[in-house]
């Protein structure tokens, strides 16, 4: 979960007040039994009401809450959005997968304005795995893969240190997703780079540069060399969840699930035959924004 207050001007120019995220795990259990947990919608609704109570305390007239993949998938996601408009008493718009994609990409060409030529932009989530195809700066294709780090996490036990056999059999699952789910997605086309935003690419770029605190305008650009990439997976491979949690700029929540997002992003690398990824602290929170501020929904 992530949080983004701003303040608009009469200009239309806006000042980041204040930003922070939470790992909820609201996708916990999700793969298997197709809905969301009571204790992951009770750890959610909690956060949610304490982001309300930020952004109130900061002085907001208007609250947008968006919810992604584990809510769309879940059987009882209606019984969930129920339940988070009783607590915090504010509405929450679900987006398909092509609306999550396409305000990402919003986000991100906001972020990175000499972004240029055809690129594919991805954004690794808990549920699922966002991709757009960028020409012209405009979207030319956008597909949602359910492929996230949530449930690879609890499938392969990526809490370490590492059993390598078995990570090898999860990068091989990820490598046979990505061929059939974006069989036809850029077909006879090779982007001229690759975009990462969100948790696990931003938080490499983090530890790539070795941020004693996030910063995002460092991490806002980025390059991440795959070489690197493969040193990070080593070095965090080698470690206790415990001691990942301990490194800067690696929340405890995401101690296990930043290694199935390795191997998402390296795999999707050798998918588009990309060297290095780009790295862009905006994405979705920006797009959403960027769309609502525009007079359209989410």
């Amino acid at each position: 979960m992530r949080l983004l207050v701003v303040e608009v001007c009469v200009t239309g120019q806006r000042r980041a007040l204040y930003e922070t995220q939470a790992i909820t795990r609201l996708g916990e259990g999700l793969a298997a039994t197709g809905r969301l947990s009571e204790a992951a919608m009770t750890r959610t609704i909690a956060a949610v009401a304490d982001f309300c109570r930020s952004a109130e305390a900061r002085g907001t007239h208007e609250i947008l809450i968006v919810a992604t993949s584990a809510v769309r998938d879940a059987l009882n996601r209606q019984a969930f959005v129920d339940r988070v408009q009783r607590a915090v008493g504010h509405a929450v718009e679900i987006v398909t997968g092509e609306e999550e994609a396409r305000l990402a990409l919003l986000g991100v060409l906001e972020g990175l304005p000499g972004l240029a030529g055809t690129f594919v932009l991805f954004d690794i989530g808990g549920g699922s795995t966002e991709f757009i195809l960028a020409r012209a700066r405009r979207v030319a294709a956008a597909f949602s893969l359910p492929l996230g780090v949530v449930p690879l996490a609890e499938r392969y036990g990526t809490d370490g240190p590492l059993d390598w056999s078995r990570y090898a059999h999860m990068e091989r699952e990820i490598r046979s997703g990505l061929a059939g789910g974006l069989a036809a997605f850029a077909a006879g086309s090779r982007p001229d780079s690759l975009v990462g935003t969100a948790g696990t690419v931003t938080t490499l770029a983090a530890l790539d540069q070795e941020l004693q605190a996030y910063d995002p305008a460092r991490v806002q650009g980025h390059v991440l060399e795959r070489p690197r990439i493969e040193r990070l997976l080593k070095r965090l491979g080698a470690l206790s969840a415990a001691a990942r949690a301990t490194l800067p700029c690696l929340e405890p929540g995401r101690a296990d699930l930043i290694i199935p997002g390795i191997a998402i992003c390296l795999a999707v690398m050798d998918r588009f035959g990309a060297a290095a990824v780009s790295v862009s602290d905006s994405g979705l929170r920006e797009g959403i924004l960027i769309q609502h501020l525009s007079g359209g929904p989410p």
